[in-house]
């Protein structure tokens, strides 16, 4: 493996190392891959050649089912902190990596792990129920872990009566409440991407195309949610359109989505849903795409920068999220 100074990947985030001109990161990435006995995992926010890369492309909880399964020496994971985290957390002997280590989450950022802990102790007799999106130590303080695609799922599997703490996505938890009929003690906090979404302007545009259907990611706000034709994970979102008769969807999630949508259903239109900052047409992630091809190819080839977290840790965070998977 080719010698790097660590200083300039603290400081960085990433191998911030020149690749020369005539290398051809699609296939290096490839050969690499191969050579390191690596599997790539990416999520469906990240840039469509990352996209194209992966040896598993999906949502939060069908890249965890894949973190669980894969057989290689080496995880490369093209999408967040949490994301990698998590697969660091199946899999506390293989290494894991991350191109790049600022790639974090706001709706993650919005949970810290002390005060989540002060919150829980309020309510002692809560099963605490947290959405896939938020750190180590918050799933280490949880009882269960879910994704967009299972909540509704996970929320039904506890007995009634029982009070639930939800958290960290409260456009997501008033979402479920609605959905199941529960009343859970919601976290204050949420994703700045589906909360980029302009009401107003999803109205306008879906004026201006009739035939449109409106579909949006439960983690939007609820006047965005009351007005969709459908309501789903990601991975719903995307089997929806493939499914559904209609030729043309506004799509209220992740741009990135667009690219596998039109993958999968070439002759269907997808616009996607407006957002308040009249600077941009679509709500795009800003630390999905932090990962980058260049980032990519020197992570494979320097097997860097890496997930470490304590042994203690893991074991704590791993339970609720093999309970999900049981669940799952």
């Amino acid at each position: 493996m080719p010698h790097i100074d660590s200083i300039t990947l603290i400081n960085k985030g990433f191998v911030d190392v020149p690749i020369p001109k005539e290398v051809d990161l699609i296939n290096e990435i490839k050969r690499l891959k191969k050579e390191k006995n690596a599997v790539l995992l990416a999520h469906y926010y990240q840039d469509k050649a990352i996209q194209d890369l992966a040896d598993f492309l999906g949502d939060s909880l069908y890249l965890a089912k894949a973190a669980a399964t894969v057989d290689a020496d080496v995880i490369v994971f093209a999408g967040v902190h949490f994301m990698a985290e998590t697969a660091k957390i199946i899999n506390p002997t293989k290494k894991v990596l991350l191109p790049d280590l600022k790639a974090g989450c706001s709706l993650a950022d919005s949970c810290p792990p002390s005060d989540f802990s002060a919150f829980k102790a309020l309510h002692p007799e809560a099963i605490v129920v947290t959405y896939i999106n938020c750190s180590a130590e918050i799933k280490a303080l949880s009882d269960i872990v879910c994704t967009s695609s299972n909540a509704v799922k996970i929320i039904e599997s506890i007995p009634k009566g029982k009070p639930i703490i939800f958290a960290p996505d409260k456009n997501l938890g008033r979402y479920l409440i609605k959905e199941t009929g529960r009343d859970m003690i919601l976290w204050d906090g949420s994703c700045i991407v589906h909360e980029a979404f302009s009401f107003d302007k999803i109205i306008q545009l879906a004026q201006e195309n009739p035939t449109a259907k409106f579909i949006a990611h439960p983690e939007s706000e609820s006047q965005v949610l009351d007005i969709a034709h459908y309501v789903g994970s990601t991975s719903g979102l995307l089997n929806f359109v493939q499914q559904d008769s209609a030729q043309k969807f506004i799509v209220a999630t992740e741009a990135g989505i667009l690219h596998e949508m039109k993958k999968k259903a070439p002759q269907k239109t997808f616009i996607p849903a407006p957002v308040n900052d009249d600077t941009c047409a679509c709500s795009e992630c800003a630390f999905m795409k932090l990962n980058t091809l260049e980032k990519l190819y020197n992570c494979l080839l320097y097997e860097l920068p890496e997930i470490k977290l304590d042994p203690v840790l893991m074991n704590a965070a791993k339970a609720p999220i093999d309970r999900m998977l049981e669940l799952s």
